[in-house]
């Protein structure tokens, strides 16, 4: 008897538990083996004051399996809540997304019949650090962040994807044309990775036109791989193109665990109606058993769940008269699924049983280190006036550093403006060494800063200002 792989279970909030009882009636009637352990998260955790969403005795749960299977959830808006999805990505090292996009015309509606795409979306970094501060009473920051390891991992696994997997090409979406830095290393990475895989095509789309072409022109993409905002948008947006969110599951894999979600929400507005589609939740269920090794058990749920949507057997949101059979409540199409186990689609290609080649994973390397050097700081400061007063009362704060431009939420603004600057009370002054020739030390820093304080000046921020190997780690600003 094949051993049964331990995972853990969550049901969730609003249409969850409905969708996962569904769900896991399907897993068992189809033969998978599975040792469940069930954890309670979301709203109701909340609201006892846990303000992740999760409790110890379920995170030790989740590590000791390593195999997660959550219903979507509800977070509370405001009072400090941290998103679940992201403290159990980030917790569990769970650094690749992937969400399957499929087109299943002619039964379910779409403007696009013909797709078939997965995209690879980073799942630790970027936006998603939730690292945010309010600076001033106009302005708030948000930081980017995007390392080379974690660009490196995400890269190298959607390309070991698509060759594992049999796809033909691999897309890298960015905007590096205004974050040069930041997205201009991902971009970067992108193409030093392709050219160890020269049998998979390669190219570069920007994210603007690139979720253009994904809204119209889905055919043209097989792997898309790219950060974690633009993931989350472009997956969502390839999921509605296909024909509705609500068939589309997704995999959130690392190196010590995995966590298996449906893509959409909570939908409270018809929870306990009995009317929610537990497709994605089930599609997530069928790569999680993927990732366990029962592609046996996973192909004969996809086939049966295909040869039900080919029946006709369509629960509410994608019911079309023209095509479909029967208005199917959840029961109802969790029972078709299962009276059609161990029968394969007529019109959809058929998921064949077979194990798919091991993806190569290496162990990421930081990269080679540089030779650093100190070039200067911006000193963000708090400050209500004309900025010719500002530039004013700050440029002979120092003897060994000069203030050489001020700049307002990156547009320059002294000493030669490109426009006038509308008000504000956020300001980047930009020191660098008075003698050209003089290193900077982190000493004329503090002594500068000190010098603010003297001043009046309020600062609310300092950022080093590096160059690496004598290349510039830092932009200029816009008119610069």
């Amino acid at each position: 008897m094949t051993k049964k792989s331990p995972i853990t279970v969550a049901h969730g909030d609003g249409i969850g538990p409905e969708i996962m009882a569904a769900t896991l009636k399907i897993l068992e009637a189809a033969g998978a083996q599975l040792e469940i352990e069930t954890i309670e998260i979301g709203e109701k955790v909340y609201k006892r004051g846990v303000m992740s969403g999760i409790e110890d005795k379920s995170w030790e749960s989740i590590q000791r399996t390593k195999c997660f299977l959550k219903a979507p959830i509800s977070t509370p808006q405001g009072g400090g809540f941290k998103s679940l999805n992201v403290t159990v990505r980030k917790s569990m090292a769970l650094y690749a997304n992937v969400r399957p996009c499929i087109s299943y015309h002619p039964y379910v509606r779409t403007t696009q019949p013909v797709m078939n795409m997965v995209i690879v979306r980073e799942n630790e970094e970027d936006l998603y650090a939730g690292i945010e501060h309010q600076q001033t009473d106009n302005v708030v920051q948000c930081l980017k962040l995007i390392s080379h390891t974690g660009s490196e991992r995400i890269v190298r696994y959607a390309f070991e994807y698509a060759r594992s997997h049999g796809r033909k090409k691999v897309t890298c979406i960015s905007k590096d044309n205004i974050m040069k830095m930041t997205d201009g290393m991902f971009h970067r990475i992108f193409d030093t990775v392709a050219k160890e895989y020269p049998e998979l095509t390669a190219n570069h789309m920007i994210v603007d036109i690139g979720a253009a072409k994904i809204a119209a022109a889905p055919h043209l993409f097989d792997v898309v791989v790219t950060e974690n905002l633009y993931g989350d948008i472009l997956s969502d947006i390839a999921a509605e193109v296909s024909g509705s969110v609500g068939l589309c599951g997704s995999a959130n894999i690392g190196k010590h665990g995995a966590m298996f979600e449906a893509v959409h929400g909570s939908a409270p507005d018809i929870a306990g109606q009995g009317i929610a589609n537990p497709s994605g939740l089930l599609n997530a269920a069928v790569l999680m058993l993927q990732h366990l090794g029962q592609t046996d058990v996973a192909a004969k749920i996809q086939n049966a769940w295909l040869a039900t949507i080919e029946d006709g057997i369509h629960t509410g949101e994608i019911f079309n008269p023209q095509v479909s059979h029967k208005r199917a409540n959840t029961t109802e199409f969790s029972d078709a699924v299962i009276e059609r186990l161990g029968k394969l689609p007529k019109y959809f290609p058929a998921m064949v049983a077979t194990e798919e080649r091991q993806m190569k994973l290496p162990d990421i390397q930081m990269p080679p280190r540089r030779a650093k050097k100190l070039e200067g700081v911006d000193v963000f400061v708090d400050w209500i006036g004309a900025v010719n007063e500002l530039a004013g009362n700050v440029k002979s704060l120092s003897n060994s550093l000069k203030l050489s431009s001020i700049d307002s939420r990156g547009l320059l603004v002294w000493p030669e403006a490109i426009a006038k600057s509308e008000q504000g009370d956020h300001w980047r002054c930009r020191f660098t060494p008075a003698n050209d020739a003089a290193p900077v030390t982190h000493e004329q820093i503090i002594q500068l800063l000190q010098s603010f304080l003297k001043a009046g000046v309020e600062v609310i921020k300092t950022e080093n200002l590096y160059s690496f190997d004598g290349v510039r780690g830092f932009t200029v600003a816009q008119g610069q």
